[in-house]
C-alpha cells in the first residue's frame, strides 16, 4: 500500500474511532479493572474487562485524552472481545513491538485488523505512549490475580 494512502486510511481510521468511540462507558460487573495515566500529557484511561472460562467476554474503556489515546483505546476493544486471554495477550504484544517500530507476524496484523494501523505512530515517539496506554491497561488487568482474568 502507498504511503499516501497509508496516510489517508490511519487518518480516517483514528478519527472515526476517536469521534465515534466503540464500548466506551462502564461494565457494570468487571472482573477486572485498571485506570493508568500517561503523566507526559494527562492522558486517562481505565480499562474494565469481563473474562468468563478464559474468554474475554466484554471490554470498556472510559477516560479522556487525545485523539490517538481514545482511538487506540477504542480499537483494542473491538480487537480483543471474543478472544480467550493466551491470544489477547499475544496481540497486546504484537501491538506493543508494532508501535515501536518492530515487525510482528502476517497473523497477528490481520488479528490486529484496524488496530495495526496505529503501528504507524511508531514514526512519531511523542505518541508511542498515548496509542499504549489503553493496551498497557488492558495487560496489567489481564495479568492480576484475583481479577478473574487469568486462564
Amino acid at each position: 500500500m502507498g504511503l499516501a494512502k497509508l496516510n489517508e486510511l490511519y487518518k480516517t481510521v483514528i478519527i472515526d474511532h476517536a469521534q465515534f468511540p466503540r464500548h466506551k462507558g462502564e461494565l457494570a460487573d468487571p472482573t477486572g479493572e485498571k485506570r493508568l495515566k500517561n503523566p507526559t500529557c494527562g492522558d486517562v484511561i481505565k480499562v474494565s474487562v469481563v473474562v468468563k472460562d478464559g474468554q474475554i467476554n466484554d471490554v470498556a474503556f472510559d477516560g479522556s485524552g487525545c485523539t490517538i489515546s481514545q482511538a487506540s483505546a477504542s480499537l483494542m476493544t473491538t480487537v480483543l472481545i471474543g478472544k480467550d486471554v493466551k491470544t489477547a495477550r499475544k496481540l497486546i504484544l504484537a501491538f506493543s513491538k508494532l508501535i515501536s517500530g518492530d515487525e510482528i507476524d502476517d497473523e497477528d496484523e490481520e488479528l490486529l485488523g484496524d488496530a495495526a494501523i496505529v503501528g504507524t505512530v511508531a514514526e512519531f515517539p511523542t505518541r508511542i505512549k498515548c496509542a499504549a496506554l489503553a493496551w498497557h491497561a488492558m495487560d496489567e488487568v489481564l495479568n492480576e490475580e484475583g481479577s478473574g482474568a487469568s486462564d
